[in-house]
Order: C-alpha cells, then sequence, then structure tokens
C-alpha cells in the first residue's frame, strides 16, 4: 500500500494515497481517511479533556488517526479496532512510529463490544451507525460518541432508508439540518432504554455532510423514563409554513390552525437539550488554546451551539420573508424584535439563515415587516 504523510492535532501519520482524479479520492485508497473530517476529530480530543475521559475504544479506526490523536493529545489507555487486515496493519504502524502504548485489535465492531466493555465507545463508520448502536450501548460504560454520515435518509431525501435504519419518519424541509440530528440523538435513545439506560446530550452538532453526538450514558429504569419522555415529533404543514413540536411516543392528529391541512410528524426524534451548558461554556474557553488549525472554526461552533435555543426546527428568514411578501431585513434585527415581544430567540449553528424561535407566525410577520418598514 502507497503511503504519504498526514498531519493533525499534535501526530504526523501516515495514510494511504489516493487518485486525485476520483469523484471522492478518499473512497479510493484501501484504507479510509477523510482530511475533512479533522474538526470533527478535534471535538473528540477536547471533548475528551473536557468531561475527563479515561478510557476510549476507537471501533472502527482505518488508519487509527481519531485513537491516536486521543492517545496521544489526552494521555489515556486507547483501544483502536478494525475488522480488515490492511487498516489494522496500518494502525500498528502508525502506533509504531509514534511510540503510542494503544492496543490495536483485528475485530469487527459489533462483536468485539458483544464481549468487552469500554467506558468511551466512538462509532464513526462510512455511512449509517444504525448497525452498530445496540452493540456499543452493551459494550459502553459511560461516554457514547457517534458519527453518521448517512444524511440523506436522516433528512428526508431518502425515506424509505431513513424508516428502515432509524425506524423514524423524515421530511426533507429546510430545517432538515436540525431534524436529522434529533432523529440519529432519538435513535440512540430508544436503542439505549431498552437497557434500562438513560440518555444525557453533551456537545451535538450537524456540519457539512455528517452529525455528530455525544452522549452520556447512566444506568436506571428512572433515567431511561427520563429520556423517553423527550421523544417527540415535528408537525409540518404540507401548504405553509407553520410547524409546531410535540411530545410523545405516538404522534397526535393535528390540522394547521392557519389553512386547516392535515399536519405531517417528522420523526419519532429527540426534543430535549442537545447540548451541556457547563461543557460548552467549558468547550468554548480551551478551544483557542487548543494549538489546532482549525481553532477559529470550531470556535464559532462552540459558540452558536452554546447560544442556540432548545428547540426541534428552525425557521429560514428568507423563506419567511418570501411567504410574508417583505424583503429580507438584517436577521439580527429580526431577532432583537422578536426578543422585545417576551419571546426567546437565536441562530442556529449549521445555518447562516437559520432562525430559532417559538414565537407564533404572527410576531414573525410583524417583526419582519417592522424590520424591513413594510
Amino acid at each position: 500500500m502507497d503511503c504519504v504523510w498526514a498531519e493533525e492535532g499534535k501526530i504526523r501519520f501516515l495514510v494511504p494515497a489516493t487518485d486525485p482524479h476520483h469523484p471522492f479520492p478518499p473512497g479510493s485508497a484501501p484504507v479510509f481517511y477523510n482530511p475533512r473530517m479533522e474538526l470533527s476529530r478535534d471535538v473528540t480530543v477536547l471533548l475528551s479533556r473536557v468531561i475527563g475521559v479515561s478510557g476510549y475504544l476507537d471501533a472502527m479506526g482505518a488508519t487509527g488517526v481519531r485513537g491516536l490523536r486521543v492517545s496521544s493529545e489526552c494521555n489515556i489507555p486507547v483501544t483502536i479496532a478494525d475488522r480488515d487486515h490492511r487498516a489494522v496493519a496500518l494502525i500498528r504502524r502508525n502506533a509504531g512510529i509514534l511510540g503510542l502504548p494503544v492496543e490495536v485489535l483485528p475485530s469487527d465492531a459489533n462483536l468485539l463490544l458483544s464481549g468487552r466493555t469500554f467506558e468511551t465507545v466512538d462509532i464513526d463508520p462510512f455511512g449509517s451507525p444504525a448497525p452498530f448502536i445496540d452493540s456499543a450501548i452493551r459494550g459502553c460504560g459511560k461516554f457514547l460518541f457517534v458519527t453518521a454520515t448517512d444524511t440523506a435518509p436522516l433528512c428526508g431525501a431518502h425515506r424509505n432508508a431513513g424508516r428502515r435504519r432509524y425506524f423514524a419518519s423524515a421530511l426533507n424541509t429546510e430545517y432538515h439540518a436540525e431534524t436529522g440530528l434529533r432523529i440519529l440523538l432519538g435513535f440512540v435513545v430508544r436503542e439505549a432504554v431498552k437497557y434500562d439506560r438513560g440518555v444525557e446530550p453533551l456537545f451535538c452538532f450537524s456540519r457539512d455532510h455528517y452529525f455528530r453526538v455525544h452522549v452520556r450514558l447512566v444506568k436506571g429504569a428512572r433515567d431511561a423514563d427520563r429520556s423517553l419522555e423527550r421523544i417527540g415529533y415535528i408537525l409540518q404543514c404540507p401548504a405553509c409554513i407553520f410547524r409546531t413540536e410535540t411530545h410523545g411516543l405516538l404522534p397526535p392528529p393535528a390540522e394547521c390552525p392557519y389553512c386547516g391541512k392535515h399536519l405531517v410528524p417528522v420523526g419519532p426524534l429527540w426534543t430535549g437539550t442537545i447540548q451541556d451548558p457547563e461543557i460548552t461554556r467549558s468547550l468554548e474557553s480551551t478551544v483557542l488554546s487548543s494549538g489546532f488549525s482549525l481553532s477559529a472554526t470550531l470556535q464559532k461552533l462552540v459558540s452558536l451551539c452554546r447560544q442556540e435555543l432548545d428547540l426541534s426546527f428552525h425557521y429560514d428568514y428568507h423563506h419567511l420573508a418570501r411567504s410574508f411578501h417583505t424583503s429580507p431585513p438584517p436577521i439580527t434585527q429580526v431577532l432583537e424584535s422578536i426578543r422585545r415581544e417576551g419571546y426567546a430567540a437565536s441562530r442556529a449553528h449549521y445555518s447562516g439563515t437559520a432562525l430559532k424561535t417559538s414565537a407564533p407566525l404572527s410576531i414573525l410577520r410583524a417583526a419582519f415587516r417592522e424590520t424591513s418598514g413594510k
């Protein structure tokens, strides 16, 4: 296998050479490495420090970069596994070059997690994590980290695939980045409560082509019941911009208060908070001193996540302007106008045109017309 050098965080390591003419160059290599996921790995390292991770499993190592960075930059025991013998050989080679005492295992993730328990389990597959969540929960002692790159099923572009993998009905709306993340989180919750384990989100975000959730698993039927209470749906009008949030395992039949159409349920999904306030404050205070090459980008992400409302949908402010037949005013002015009326309002971390608020449409219309002068 031809390899080239790559650098991330504090380590320099070998990755397979790729075909630059391939439509997706990382997919042309015998062992997968995607440099676009560097920020995700930065979060893993920084969060592991903040929450005090003491043991870590990178269950699908590939080149091993995520686990190698955790070992090097957090100085904790790390296990890296992969079922591909070429990946295992490359991980061992990189660990040897770096002089890191990581345990490297040639093992399928489901098989490994059915026989061993690790304090922190990280599932980062190529595609859907759904086939691995059950075993990951059984093999996880405290913290579970999950990546999903199958955004089309989670966001409603491939609705049948979303139903098969996540037992959820997604809808391809302008706020699908929010509901896709929450459908994934809701699936993790529904898998965890089978084992009388509750789920506490720590830091979860949607970015580019992937979703990333970091949660704490808590043992006990009472905690599992509390987590289940946060499962619900978004009810979206198919004819106008009205949407609302509801709790419960089954969506209630409802009609749009504005146009009378039957509302379409999106979910089941997680309707609770997706960030731990203390953890986001700690991340925000330490990210700029991390020395990461993407620290400024990560600082902006964490800051937006910390200020974001715990709401399962947003409005796109361009769509609102078209609906209200006004020119789009500055979004900051719209947010201020909504807040003056006594309603909470915020931006969203995944879109520059997202406006999150539980204010009724009448308040939104007034805010747009006030700030646009119409």
